[in-house]
């Protein structure tokens, strides 16, 4: 098992601190305004009973299953911490499906070699979906302490007959600071951090390649900030659509 680093305590000020000081240096403190204006107007209009609906999202899931993956049960507390981290958002199956499709059919590997690691993992839906394919263990890392343990119960609940891997674990820490284990990995990113966030990550994978050469495949859902992995001299890009990037270590 790889050292954690110790999980900061979280609070809503230390958050929008240390997200405002990020986008201030990077672009500028007029920036940082119109971001963190648009943030929490975002968090107001997501509160009305309207978007509540909405965030229910994919609930065909959660039913078929028995879990709690959707994004409508987080707290207003929760959803305006991710306002300075990274929204919850359930990964779609069809494109999860898609983009392991992918990663096979362009790099040829065997998931039974590999460690599925999520960053950000939120309530754990990747790593439920992941489960039904045969990857030696599944670990993802969460940050906000709630998300975790829902995760948690929901990896103890699960039940598929398309099930291939038990090996599960949910990780509360944060995921910036992960000290990724030297083995074989398929590196699941759903746009989880902010862009100093991402390059911290980025920087922890590369020091790890460094040390440890291995087999690293990154899938980046939602590449919004795809400059960073493209910047890496560990990283290069395999395949993509404008949903996912899929890259591999060189």
């Amino acid at each position: 098992m790889p050292e954690l680093s110790a999980v900061p305590r979280i609070n809503l000020l230390r958050s929008a601190r240390l997200w405002w000081s990020d986008i201030a240096a990077r672009e500028g403190k007029l920036a940082a305004v119109r971001q963190t204006i648009g943030g929490l107007w975002e968090f107001v209009r997501d509160s009305t009973p309207q978007r509540k609906r909405q965030r229910y999202g994919d609930a065909a899931y959660d039913w078929d299953y028995r879990v709690n993956t959707t994004s409508a049960a987080v707290s207003w507390r929760d959803r305006l911490l991710a306002v300075f981290h990274s929204p919850h958002q359930p990964t779609e199956p069809e494109l999860f499906q898609e983009m392991l499709t992918m990663l096979q059919r362009q790099a040829g590997i065997d998931f039974r070699d590999y460690l599925f690691l999520d960053l950000g993992s939120g309530k754990g839906r990747a790593l439920l979906m992941a489960s039904d394919h045969s990857f030696r263990r599944i670990v993802g890392v969460e940050l906000l302490p709630a998300l975790h343990k829902i995760a948690q119960e929901n990896l103890a609940k699960y039940r598929s007959e398309s099930q291939k891997c038990f090996a599960l674990e949910s990780i509360c820490a944060d995921a910036t600071d992960f000290a990724f284990p030297a083995e074989a990995t398929v590196l699941y990113l759903f746009n989880p951090f902010p862009e100093a966030g991402l390059r911290r990550a980025i920087g922890r994978l590369e020091q790890s390649l460094r040390a440890h050469p291995r087999a690293v495949y990154a899938l980046y859902h939602n590449p919004l900030l795809e400059q960073v992995l493209g910047e890496s001299a560990a990283l290069e890009k395999i395949c993509g659509t404008n949903q996912y990037s899929v890259y591999a270590s060189r």
